[in-house]
């Protein structure tokens, strides 16, 4: 991009930036169904202040190149309009059609003021592409990073979610387990388990794996790992919904279980923790 260009781009944009603004949401209104999810008005906001960076560091750079201190404000700028359509549900198409839709009204702008310079009008709207090219990809750029970062952030949540720790009775625990036991997984679980541990002062914890679909040698070591650890705190643990399947594939495993009590149900692994910290209940449904 050579110096010429910028400084006639910059004064193209300036002192045009409301005809500029008003094309732009005409533009979008046209190519973007989803704009009416944001006011018009935070659109035009952030259209002009777009545009008076471009004023300012446009005629300051002889190639144009977004790693130049000099934009630090313009990608400031972009970074936070892109974290903003992440979480407004935007989509990656339509958060660059915002910058992209910038070219259509600037390159009408360039054509009245240059109709009779047919060369520099080419250079011109080969400068307008290149410059709002690159910051269209800039803002994907910083869309697909934050939306990384909400799913990663997301997928944690679930995980803490789907291992909670429920009390059952006074020292006894349960803490069912639903899907595939992983050792991200293990780990949530084991600090859960041993903070409720700690908070309520339990003696038995029911680790339930009747929603565990499978049963290999790894998951069976993450359940050892989870049973030791809550021994070293102080609770014994008992495994509920063992079931056929997975009683054949432990023994077919060489898993040794033999110091950890096993029940069929979550109801029988209860009745047992009642037991074991002297607790009954009056008229117990059989189980």
């Amino acid at each position: 991009m050579s110096q010429d260009s910028a400084l006639q781009l910059a004064e193209v944009i300036k002192g045009n930036e409301g005809g500029l603004v008003d094309e732009l949401i005409s533009v979008m209104k046209s190519k973007i169904a989803r704009i009416d999810k944001i006011a018009e008005s935070e659109i035009r906001q952030q259209a002009v202040q777009l545009l008076n960076q471009l004023e300012i560091n446009i005629p300051k750079s002889s190639e144009y190149n977004l790693t130049d201190a000099i934009w630090s404000d313009t990608k400031a700028l972009l970074t936070e309009f892109s974290q903003s359509r992440v979480k407004q549900g935007f989509s990656p198409a339509e958060t660059a059609g915002f910058i992209f839709s910038f070219k259509e009204p600037i390159f009408s702008l360039l054509r009245k003021v240059l109709s009779d310079k047919p060369q520099q009008l080419a250079d011109e709207i080969a400068t307008t592409t290149s410059i709002f090219d690159s910051l269209g990809l800039f803002t994907i750029e910083v869309y697909q990073k934050t939306r990384e970062q909400v799913i990663a952030r997301q997928q944690q949540e679930l995980l803490e979610l789907s291992t909670p720790v429920v009390q059952l009775w006074e020292n006894v625990l349960a803490l069912p387990l639903i899907g595939t036991l992983d050792s991200a997984r293990t780990q949530i679980v084991m600090e859960n388990l041993l903070q409720k541990i700690v908070e309520t002062g339990a003696l038995i914890a029911i680790i339930d794996i009747t929603g565990v679909p499978t049963v290999d040698t790894l998951v069976a070591q993450h359940l050892l790992k989870t049973i030791a650890a809550a021994r070293l705190m102080g609770a014994d643990c008992i495994i509920s919904g063992i079931r056929p399947q997975i009683a054949q594939t432990i023994v077919h495993l060489g898993v040794n279980l033999e110091d950890v009590i096993t029940k069929a149900t979550l109801a029988d692994a209860f009745v047992i923790a009642l037991k074991k910290t002297g607790a009954s209940i009056a008229n117990p449904v059989a189980v």
